[in-house]
């Protein structure tokens, strides 16, 4: 690394950090509160979730602060590497994986699963962060935003092959980047179309368990696979304006997978109209605290690791609870620090570690 990158540290954005850990915090509360019942069910320990996703953000409060301690320059080194690492992790779960509701997304690892999905996630964010770092021109003209994106595309059809919920994502994450860093309007509009044009396709001559899906979405009490949803909906509109109380939701029995992706119907029945905005205004100053980062980075780098970060938080907030509230079709996506997933919050408290490590050498003004 070159001298004149060297920076020195000068701020800490501690508003970022508590906001994170109050959202974890809260998360921790409402797994146990949403899984207990079913964990002493099924494991005989009513903990049992809490636990592994205690162990998971210990795991990630080490790995970030690491990431806060190591200039973010060098990790750029390894985008390269780390984007083909994860494409090739991503080829090899398909085949040598552990299934689960007929897709084989995990390998076990000493009885810890892991999801090289969302090693992806972070993957891209630093590889675009690399590529829209180094050069003020590489992604002027239609050509190199093309170029940009047909480098991102293996990994999206890779991931897309047994988890479109997660492609999304890592396409929504690199159609962000590219389009602050870009002048190329025309390119991102017309990428717009082209994705309404395959929704409209799929509308109109899918088969199979994704127009069951958009099924279950315009009428979920015609469909099996409509039942998580109007269960949640049950949960949302019984919680009032302050919910039943903390342990008190009666639907969490009922909805599948509750700890997971639908876990914020259980807040909006426990804790209401009220606690379900609380949580809304953490993300909403979560993402603030990333965009004023993005905004005062000392390079372009830097400014685009945040970005990265807050387009990830951002997508995985928006589309969980249009998810959970029926706005749009079930696409499997989690609430980022709250919902139960081992690999998804390690890995998120890393690319929080990565912000961080952004947010020290910008100068107080």
């Amino acid at each position: 690394m070159s001298k004149k990158r060297r920076y020195k540290t000068q701020y800490f954005d501690y508003g970022l950090l508590i906001t994170v850990i109050l959202l974890l915090a809260f998360g921790m509360v409402m797994l146990y509160s949403t899984s207990a019942y079913n964990a002493t069910l099924k494991f005989g320990e009513g903990t049992h979730y809490v636990k592994r996703q205690f162990f998971a953000a210990c795991l990630g409060f080490v790995g970030m602060a690491v990431f806060i301690k190591v200039d973010y320059h060098f990790w750029t080194l390894f985008s390269l590497p780390a984007y083909v690492v994860s494409i090739v992790l991503c080829v090899l779960v398909i085949f040598t994986g552990n299934e689960k509701y007929g897709a084989s997304r995990w390998f076990n690892i000493g009885g810890i699963n892991v999801q090289p999905s969302e090693i992806a996630k972070v993957a891209v964010i630093l590889l675009l962060a690399t590529l829209i770092g180094k050069s003020d021109v590489a992604l002027k003209g239609s050509k190199n935003v093309l170029k940009v994106f047909g480098m991102i595309l293996p990994l999206v059809a890779v991931v897309a092959y047994n988890n479109l919920s997660t492609a999304v994502i890592i396409l929504g994450i690199t159609y962000i980047m590219l389009f602050i860093a870009s002048k190329e309007t025309r390119v991102f509009l017309s990428f717009i179309f082209l994705a309404l044009f395959g929704v409209g396709v799929i509308v109109l001559f899918g088969q199979g368990y994704r127009m069951t899906r958009i099924g279950a979405w315009l009428h979920p009490e015609d469909y099996d696979e409509g039942y998580q949803i109007l269960q949640a909906l049950y949960a949302i509109g019984s919680g009032g304006l302050f919910g039943k109380g903390l342990g008190e939701s009666f639907q969490k029995s009922f909805v599948p997978e509750a700890q997971n992706d639908m876990i914020f119907s259980i807040i909006c029945e426990e804790l209401g109209v009220f606690g379900a905005v609380c949580v809304i205004i953490l993300y909403l100053f979560l993402i603030w605290r990333l965009m004023v980062i993005a905004i005062n980075a000392k390079d372009k780098t830097g400014a685009f690791i945040c970005i990265g970060v807050m387009s990830h938080i951002s997508l995985q907030v928006i589309l969980n609870i249009g998810v959970v509230t029926n706005t749009i079709p079930n696409t499997g996506i989690t609430l980022p620090f709250i919902s139960y997933g081992g690999t998804a919050l390690l890995l998120l408290l890393c690319e929080i570690g990565l912000a961080l490590g952004v947010s020290k050498y910008i100068e107080p003004k």
